[in-house]
């Protein structure tokens, strides 16, 4: 992100060398100002003539075998579904006349889509990598038939998005229904406008999908909205599945994808090329998280996220690590894990979004939910406290939480906290649930009793 006077706005630029980035990391690594920079920076391309309708039957598109990445995430041999759970791109809009898209049922524009020279570059080739169909040309994305919504965020030149209209465009994709929400794009300041669109998308239960960053040669820098709780971050990894250099590593991680030598579709020539970044890791989780939804309907946003963290294939030191996260994308073990506890309504990170876990008509329940140190780093519930009436709290979690009620703070894997209300009339309490000392990521179960 670069700060300009006046205004906060993320660049995505496509294609430039180490010099040009100078200090900045975005989702894509490789950028551009201009098309002229583009065209010297492209590492390989391919220029498809546009195909007969009878050649587009065809199921198997040419650079498919250049994919090498499908293989690395298990989906050789899998066949994805048809329409179903669709993804959103916030980006800088998709070239609708690429040959890869020309025609392409599902494809649907959210506001105008930015037109060439340099517009819709950067969300064309991350468009490609999610919904690229099986059309006899170029490439195939992870999702070939999804349903792909495109909010186009740039100022026109295609490569400086606004905060106000990243957050506009989360809003536009929360306003259409429930999806998988791409962010490819980033900057090395939270801002308040973006995390307050994206808490409103999670509440409507969008599942929202961002790029790391690409800061590993530059010391690591957190890049938001990929460091926001409620934020499902992906880091980038070579055909070797080591990370990759460029790649962000910090403790938002969730998992790692592919994200070297990916052919994409490139919106300046009509053709195709080679393209590194977080940008094209971060859109193979989407597509793969809309595919799992489409296929298990049954799941919640979370459970989703839950998933393809547990699925993943760990690489590098066992278990979790701040450059690949839980491991990488693994598409076959995710459709074939077995649904994880579903979680409290969120976002829940606050008394005005808190969850309602007992009320004055039933003072007494159970709430289960999850809570993880950096993606949803605490729980609020709100109670009801009957007059003259002691409210005890019974708590259970497999590796510990904290409980804060009334004053009362309590931690571990199982223990019980009561709070007496001594006066004539009953009132609204709150219970504030965290993960327990050492604990990244825990389920929990509250159950609340009324005593005299």
């Amino acid at each position: 992100m670069v700060l300009l006077p006046g205004r906060r706005r993320y660049v995505v630029l496509l294609g430039v060398g180490a010099a040009a980035l100078a200090g900045l990391s975005f989702g894509g690594q490789k950028h551009a100002a201009s098309a002229a920079t583009l065209s010297a920076s492209v590492v390989r391309v391919w220029r498809i003539p546009a195909v007969s309708a009878a050649t587009a039957d065809v199921p198997t598109d040419p650079l498919a075998n250049e994919e090498w990445w499908r293989a690395d995430i298990h989906i050789d041999t899998l066949t994805p579904p048809g329409p179903g759970m669709p993804v959103t791109l916030v980006d800088t809009g998709v070239d609708f006349g690429h040959q890869e898209f020309v025609g392409r049922p599902n494809l649907i524009p959210l506001d105008d889509q930015q037109p060439q020279p340099i517009g819709g570059v950067h969300g064309t080739a991350v468009a490609s990598v999610i919904g690229a169909p099986q059309n006899g040309v170029g490439v195939v994305g992870i999702y070939p038939e999804t349903i792909i919504r495109s909010y186009d965020a740039s100022l026109g030149d295609g490569t400086q998005l606004p905060a106000s209209e990243i957050a506009n465009g989360i809003v536009a994709a929360a306003n259409a229904g429930k999806s998988v929400i791409n962010l490819s794009l980033g900057g090395p300041e939270d801002d308040p406008v973006i995390d307050s669109a994206i808490l409103r998308a999670v509440r409507g239960g969008s599942l929202v999908v961002a790029a790391s960053g690409n800061s590993g040669t530059q010391g690591d820098w957190l890049t938001y909205p990929a460091a926001d709780p409620h934020v499902f971050t992906v880091a980038a990894t070579t055909e070797t599945d080591q990370v990759a250099g460029f790649s962000t590593e910090s403790p938002y991680v969730d998992i790692a994808a592919p994200g070297v030598d990916i052919p994409v579709a490139s919106a300046l020539d009509n053709g195709y090329q080679n393209e590194d970044g977080t940008s094209f890791s971060s859109p193979m989780v989407a597509g793969a998280a809309a595919w799992l939804w489409t296929v298990r309907p049954d799941l919640d946003a979370s459970q989703v996220a839950e998933i393809l963290r547990e699925s993943a294939r760990d690489v590098g030191p066992p278990g979790y690590d701040n450059a690949t996260g839980y491991g990488i994308l693994d598409v076959q073990a995710a459709l074939n894990w077995p649904a994880p506890q579903d979680d409290t309504p969120e976002p829940n990170d606050t008394i005005a979004t808190a969850t309602v876990a007992t009320t004055r008509a039933e003072p007494a329940g159970t709430v289960a939910g999850r809570v993880e140190t950096h993606e949803d780093p605490l729980d609020v519930l709100r109670i009801w406290l009957p007059a003259k009436r002691q409210v005890a709290v019974k708590t259970s979690s497999p590796d510990g939480v904290a409980v804060g009620l009334g004053g009362i703070n309590r931690s571990g894997r199982t223990f019980t906290a009561s709070l007496r209300k001594t006066t004539k009339t009953g009132h609204t309490a709150y219970v504030i649930v965290r993960p327990g000392a050492g604990v990244r990521d825990t389920t929990y179960s509250l159950t609340f009793s009324v005593r005299r």
